[in-house]
């Protein structure tokens, strides 16, 4: 099949207000059966999937269920999981695929579906490409499978017990520790406690409640204040605030400072030994600098950790990610996971012999904005293309060669990021906001 462009997947698979198009119960069937078509070889197919916590979750999970098991496959629910649990057990059991309910962190009302090859990587575009024509050709099937050869939906929430083991085999001793957990009201919300309480740690989770409604809210990785503070009052080793379906977490030094994924990307490069990472663009300079410094190259991609692992795959190398906390381990697992993520630089923390705040006083942080414009989703895509934008980029830079400016589409929702990095601060508020008042004037009349 010749690939074609991608239209209904985004930088982390599909996804929308739950109850609208994408993300209406008959969208999530014909995903499911379209992926199952797509992904079947010569046997069986057998899909593995989880959700997060959104009231929304069973509703889109029983519905891409039912149209994989509609045309023949066997498909094991289990329950609420990280998303990088569905990755790891996809590899660890031989399955076909994998599929995540999940919107990430974004809002409760939004939701989404990711799907993972059999590897436990995220599909390749090509793939993703060819279900979307699947999806395209739906009324030339004649229907699914009758009789014997029907799928089958069944549930199996032991699997959480196989990928708890799985990360406890690579954490270290956190005996004595006192950890502050923000669970976000997600994902992480019972295994990530557990887990650290297994280690030895002495635990004191936030945001562990979920009622379908308040994943996210106020809490979590992208709402980090509120555990920053629980470090401080509680006197707390480190603290750990993950996102809503737990594929990427931030850590929090003793001092309530926030150690992000390019702070982690240092610190492991370092006591790992590596020579060159992988970031994004918006990965920060004055980590690059640093990096440098150490004799660690850094190479920057597309944003989204899919564009990263495609990098790392190709030149061999481990390590790589982003601010937001979403860090590959190319050599321990197949795509970013918060719990492994905070595990690890633990890990390489215990190991270097200075505690976590020492590293944060040493690997500069340039200040840097993101503004989010929201834009006509018709227009997004080409906004940075637009004249008006590229000569405002193209002047401003050229006046501040030590700069960086970024503008670029969301991959999920109807905005451009504007994004401006430098080691003056005031000279990055004001540009960005400028920047952003040209794109979206821009937008509007494009």
């Amino acid at each position: 099949m010749t690939p074609v462009n991608r239209t209904l997947f985004g930088t982390d698979g599909v996804r929308g207000v739950a109850g609208r198009p994408p993300m209406r119960g008959e969208d999530a069937f014909a995903l499911g059966r379209a992926a199952a078509r797509t992904l079947a070889g010569d046997g069986p197919v057998r899909i593995l999937i989880a959700r997060d916590t959104r009231r929304s979750g069973t509703m889109l999970l029983s519905a891409f269920a039912a149209g994989a098991a509609a045309v023949g496959a066997r498909v094991t629910d289990l329950g609420v999981l990280p998303t990088p649990g569905v990755s790891h057990l996809v590899h660890a059991t031989g399955a076909t695929a994998g599929a995540v309910v999940s919107a990430s962190h974004n809002p409760y009302a939004d939701n989404g579906i990711k799907l993972f090859g059999p590897t436990g990587e995220k599909l390749p575009d090509a793939t993703e490409a060819a279900i979307e024509q699947d999806l395209e050709a739906a009324s030339d099937h004649a229907g699914g499978t009758t009789g014997a050869h029907v799928g089958a939906i069944e549930q199996d929430g032991t699997q959480t017990a196989a990928y708890e083991a799985f990360l406890a085999g690579l954490a270290p001793d956190l005996t004595g520790m006192k950890i502050v957990l923000d669970c976000a009201h997600g994902a992480a919300s019972e295994i990530a406690p557990a887990l650290f309480k297994r280690l030895g740690a002495h635990v004191h989770a936030l945001n562990a409640a979920p009622d379908g409604v308040n994943i996210n809210v106020d809490s979590g990785s992208t709402h980090p204040a509120g555990a920053q503070q629980a470090v401080l009052d509680a006197g707390a080793d480190v603290g750990v605030t993950f996102d809503g379906d737990a594929d990427r977490a931030l850590l929090i030094d003793r001092q309530g400072r926030l150690v992000t994924g390019d702070h982690i990307l240092a610190i492991v490069a370092g006591v790992q030994g590596d020579r060159d990472v992988v970031g994004t663009i918006m990965t920060n300079l004055g980590v690059e600098r640093f990096l440098a410094d150490e004799g660690v190259r850094l190479h920057r991609t597309k944003v989204g950790d899919r564009y990263v692992l495609e990098r790392l795959k190709r030149e061999g190398w481990r390590l790589g990610g982003e601010a937001s906390g979403h860090v590959l381990f190319r050599d321990l697992a197949p795509t970013g996971d918060g719990l492994l993520t905070a595990l690890r630089t633990l890990a390489a923390v215990t190991q270097s012999g200075r505690p976590l705040e020492a590293w944060v006083d040493t690997i500069p942080i340039y200040p840097q904005r993101i503004v989010n414009v929201a834009v006509p989703a018709g227009v997004k895509d080409h906004v940075a293309e637009l004249p008006a934008v590229q000569d405002a980029v193209t002047k401003f830079v050229s006046e501040h060669a030590a700069a960086r400016v970024n503008v670029r589409a969301s991959g999920t929702e109807p905005l451009v990021r504007v994004m401006v990095e430098a080691e003056d601060g005031a000279l990055v508020e004001r540009a960005s906001r400028d920047l952003a008042a040209v794109v979206e004037d821009a937008a509007q009349h494009a």
